[in-house]
């Protein structure tokens, strides 16, 4: 009988560690990946990196001399360096984040949203026109009598002859449907296993300990996983090549320091629930010893 009672809180405490290791990636998924607004926000944040706001600035001016070259039909040169240098100024400051972050939820939803009747997805691109009619623009496209489209697309993806299949539209879609109910379940059915094996515990110390060794392995590896997981976001990014490749890759940094940042707050609750078991197994042990009166 105690045998049997061992085991099934082994079997508890093992299906809350697997329950919360699922549910730590999942949320963060759902919140900051799967979710359009939480992906707008965090575009707009790794907007102001300079390391993002370089190629940026790159691809703008590629965009704003072929404009400016296919309207002029080379009879002109393009001050390159002027160009530049509006793009620049253009990508640090105040108007830029929230224009990254306009694009960026209409590349999102291009992946994550099916397509509808009359849509065109074949490729995956994004309109840098309403970033090239910023006034940082206007001056310079002017001067060369050149006024931006309304619609300037830019791919994101190249054909990679590795790659088994092109990305399309609404690839993702079951993603957006499912997402929200897979975090949520995963996180309730850890919660749940974890309220069980304190349930079930003997000593409360004991199981709070054990529970916090769980957010700690939970922790520890979720960041090796990311390390591992390296690989695999490397092939994804050879889809992209040039400036985008490089904006591509500021991106993943900035959503692998915020998953990183869950499963360091992982670790401290971890550690947290470690130091409250061990202090309540030993004001347990202080209280059963302490004399009765009679």
């Amino acid at each position: 009988m105690r045998f049997a009672t061992a085991i099934s809180k082994v079997v508890l405490w093992l299906a809350a560690t697997v329950a919360l290791a699922a549910a730590i990636p999942a949320a963060w998924a759902q919140l900051n990946v799967i979710n359009s607004d939480g992906y707008a926000a965090m575009a707009q944040k790794a907007a102001s990196d300079p390391a993002l706001q370089s190629p940026v600035a790159a691809e703008l001016t590629t965009r704003a001399m072929a404009l400016i070259a296919e309207h002029g039909g080379g009879r002109y040169p393009v001050d390159s360096l002027q160009v530049h240098d509006a793009a620049t100024a253009f990508t640090s400051g105040p108007a830029f984040p929230p224009l990254f972050a306009h694009v960026n939820r209409a590349a999102h939803d291009w992946l994550f949203t099916d397509p509808r009747s009359g849509q065109n997805g074949n490729q995956w691109v994004v309109d840098v026109a309403p970033m090239l009619k910023d006034s940082s623009f206007q001056q310079i496209v002017s001067n060369y009598n050149v006024q931006v489209p309304a619609h300037l697309t830019v791919p994101l993806t190249v054909s990679v002859p590795s790659m088994s299949e092109p990305l399309r539209q609404g690839q993702l879609s079951r993603l957006a449907t499912w997402g929200p109910w897979v975090s949520i379940g995963v996180a309730a059915l850890s919660g749940f296993c974890a309220l069980l094996t304190l349930a079930a515990a003997r000593r409360r110390g004991k199981a709070l300990t054990s529970l916090g060794i769980s957010a700690l392995l939970v922790g520890a590896t979720g960041w090796a996983r990311i390390e591992v997981g390296g690989r695999y976001v490397n092939t994804a990014l050879n889809r992209t090549t040039g400036d985008i490749r490089r904006i591509a890759e500021v991106m993943v940094d900035q959503a692998e320091a915020g998953l990183r940042q869950w499963l360091n707050l992982t670790l401290v609750a971890g550690a947290a629930l470690v130091a409250l078991g061990v202090l309540v197994a030993v004001l347990g042990g202080l209280v059963s010893k302490s004399p009765k009166r009679a």
